[in-house]
């Protein structure tokens, strides 16, 4: 049966300094399995409608945790909080579907823009539900990050507004997405919530699906098929697994990361042309990420040194 990532320790650190560590570790392994993520949905076409997309990732990431698990698997639905899992898949989906639209109607890269601010929208859900205060340089990094990816991805004005509306409201879903996640993983493992995501959100593609399925063509369609629903299931378990160990919103901080290595990937596979904007928009973010961490660290020096 799959459980929860065994974290490794570091006898030479303390359990402060092992979960300063742990926290971006995973997330920045997250939003490389996003990338991945991001670059298949990329290669297989746009002859993939949504709701293709959206049942093979979910569809297929559900019957593979199921066959992984074994004889096991009847666990995979057992939940501490089952209204809590059902509300944050609901998040989950609408977000994802916020996004596909806002990305119909506005250039694809305002789209993310848009999509990526939501680090800010997870502190301010941060404040309201776990009343975590957030400082004026951890503002200044969200900020930064915002920056960053307004550059990396030319953000423009341009399109329906329906489609910036959609945006905003991806972002919003998915800051309100990492604090559920944050609050379910007290008592339940990352597999479980990710299980339950990828059951509900395949019923829901299902109907859409079947309406007019499109089959992958050949041996290196279903592999992409097959990598779409294996690097979520990676991404996501990473993910859900470093919000252990970090706020919401500083996890959505470091995921923010996934712009970096997304054009990185486009750069390498598809011979992407580089430019300034991926040098500038991309320091901008890994640099906010960096300075986020330096500024965790600072915070529980100073905790243990009014202990001592």
């Amino acid at each position: 049966m799959l459980k929860a990532l065994r974290i490794p320790r570091f006898p030479f650190l303390s359990r402060s300094g092992t979960e300063s560590i742990m926290g971006p570790l995973l997330m920045i392994s997250a939003a490389i399995g996003f990338a991945v993520l991001d670059s298949l949905i990329k290669l297989l076409g746009p002859s993939y409608r949504i709701w293709d997309i959206a049942f093979y990732r979910w569809g297929i990431g559900f019957g593979l945790l199921l066959i992984i698990s074994g004889r096991q698997a009847g666990s995979l639905f057992k939940t501490a909080n089952l209204k809590l899992m059902i509300i944050r898949s609901m998040t989950g989906c609408i977000a994802f579907f916020s996004l596909i639209i806002a990305i119909r109607n506005i250039p694809l890269s305002t789209a993310m823009v848009l999509f990526f601010s939501f680090p800010a929208f997870a502190a301010l859900f941060s404040y309201l539900l776990f009343g975590d205060r957030i400082s004026r340089g951890e503002i200044f990094c969200v900020i930064m990050a915002l920056c960053g990816a307004a550059v990396l991805l030319n953000f423009r004005l341009d399109g329906k507004y329906i489609g910036y509306i959609m945006g905003l409201i991806s972002a919003v879903f998915a800051g309100i997405t990492v604090n559920l996640i944050k609050m379910l993983r007290k008592k339940n493992g990352p597999v479980v919530i990710y299980f339950y995501f990828c059951m509900l959100g395949a019923l829901i593609a299902l109907p859409g699906y079947i309406a007019d399925p499109t089959i992958p063509a050949g041996a290196m369609e279903w592999l992409m098929a097959a990598g779409i629903a294996i690097s979520s299931i990676l991404a996501q378990i990473l993910m859900n697994q470093g919000f252990k160990y970090c706020k919401s919103w500083e996890g959505g901080l470091f995921l923010t990361a996934e712009m970096v290595f997304t054009t990185f990937l486009g750069i390498v596979i598809l011979q992407e042309s580089i430019s300034w904007r991926f040098w500038t928009g991309g320091s901008l973010i890994l640099a906010s990420a960096v300075i986020i961490n330096l500024i965790k660290s600072g915070q529980r020096s100073r905790i243990q040194g009014t202990r001592l």
